[in-house]
């Protein structure tokens, strides 16, 4: 069975603020460490940590922190972990000489967490990027996934390969660029020039609060011996040209139509712009036909909702999550 919904939730003209949706459920937090080939996978886990918990993921150049106002908003029975995908937050980055293929690497990220563990069935959440994981994932592995969450995307973005091909040249250089560039050349900045450098890059789709929440592990001290004074982005640089490995519109629906779990897909309005206009609408109605309940959300919102404007979003959570058995 699958279900629509379109909701106006406009809050009679007025903007709702982050600080509205700050009183939640006071709930205890740990970082955790997961160790991987190349070093640590980070992560925070919200909740007990007898219970197996719903495994989330951030959007590109974002951390474990996107989810720190939502959080508090869930059932508090229920356990979440936020990860740090390799490269951004306080996980370890590749080695050099290793690209990011986000929209594949995330696949087997998942099962790593998944066999550490030894949990034989899960349920995700994420947002952008972390969404577009949660629903290859599942693709991959259809009878191993109870549902997953989608926030303002609804699989990887179908890219044009002429426009992906013409600019793949310019995306190698850049890559060999930042790879080779010394610790000395790295940006570095006073607290509030950072907080000012990342408000403007969001351009609208956060506030300052939440860039504030964003860069508690977005950004750490310079190193002491770099003889520089202030703070640096603690992602890869590298991320900058992690878009090489995106697929086509038929390849997103090709898993689309593979996904049996339970789906809550949850699109903000104006939120993120997709180049391909029939993307969202063409995903949506191939997991319609394919997944075991699709629920499908429109809400007003930037594309960093459940950060901003948690609020208008963590009911359909909630009720989600409950219904699709997590205990």
């Amino acid at each position: 069975m699958s279900e629509i919904a379109v909701q106006d939730l406009t809050l009679n003209g007025c903007s709702s603020s982050a600080a509205d949706a700050s009183v939640g459920i006071s709930r205890t937090t740990e970082e955790i460490q997961i160790p991987v080939p190349w070093g640590i996978v980070a992560g925070k886990w919200w909740g007990s940590r007898q219970k197996q918990p719903v495994l989330a993921f951030h959007g590109w150049q974002d951390n474990a922190g996107t989810f720190d106002r939502l959080c508090p908003l869930l059932p508090e029975h229920i356990s979440i972990l936020a990860i740090d995908l390799p490269g951004h937050g306080k996980s370890s980055h590749y080695p050099k000489g290793m690209h990011y293929y986000i929209f594949w690497d995330g696949i087997s990220l998942i099962r790593r967490i998944v066999k550490y563990f030894g949990w034989s069935k899960i349920t995700l959440m994420g947002h952008s990027l972390g969404g577009a994981l949660s629903f290859m994932y599942a693709a991959a592995f259809p009878d191993q996934v109870e549902g997953f969450v989608c926030i303002d995307i609804a699989g990887p973005p179908a890219r044009d390969h002429r426009k992906q091909a013409a600019s793949l040249g310019d995306c190698i250089d850049k890559f060999l660029y930042y790879e080779t560039l010394p610790e000395s050349k790295m940006p570095c900045y006073s607290y509030d020039d950072a907080i000012d450098v990342v408000l403007a890059a969001y351009d609208g789709s956060v506030d300052l609060q939440s860039v504030e929440v964003l860069m508690q592990r977005g950004m750490a001290p310079a190193p002491a011996h770099s003889n520089k004074e202030g703070y640096h982005f603690s992602r890869d640089l590298r991320l900058k040209v992690a878009l090489m490995g995106m697929l086509s519109l038929e390849q997103v629906i090709a898993h689309a139509e593979r996904i049996k779990c339970k789906v809550l897909n949850i699109r903000a309005i104006p939120g993120l712009h997709f180049e391909n206009q029939e993307y969202y609408p063409s995903v949506i109605e191939a997991m319609k036909k394919s997944s075991a309940r699709l629920i499908y959300h429109e809400i007003p919102g930037t594309h960093h909702i459940h950060l901003v404007t948690p609020e208008r979003i963590s009911q359909q959570v909630s009720n989600f999550l409950l219904e699709t058995n997590v205990s």
